[in-house]
């Protein structure tokens, strides 16, 4: 589920967003990937920051295809996207981690 970032705020040994907080373990924790996006296409989605929930071992193309059952408008540009996670171009059979950055590039032109 795609959904706009909200700080998250939690007292000792709380967990925020599925992460560990102070020492408490969260098991079977859901994986977030933050998706940025640039351009035409955080234009079309009315958003320039995203959050994703995923899972264990998903890759840049599951991630995007999450993403696209949310905001079905971006994927007319899919087939000229470049992708960088955590700030390192990848093709999108690259393994997400929890907790990276994923950021959805379109083309860009000029000079």
């Amino acid at each position: 589920m795609a959904r706009s970032v909200a700080a998250g705020t939690g007292g000792a040994g709380a967990v925020t967003r599925g992460r560990e907080v102070r020492g408490a373990v969260a098991y079977n924790r859901p994986v977030t990937v933050t998706v940025l996006l640039f351009a035409s296409i955080a234009e079309a989605a009315g958003a320039r920051r995203i959050e994703i929930a995923s899972a264990p071992g998903e890759t840049v193309a599951d991630v995007r295809e999450r993403l696209l059952t949310e905001r079905p408008a971006l994927r007319r540009f899919i087939p000229t996207l470049m992708y960088a996670l955590n700030e390192e171009y990848v093709r999108d059979d690259a393994v997400v981690p929890d907790g990276a950055t994923l950021a959805l590039i379109p083309p860009v032109s000029g000079g």
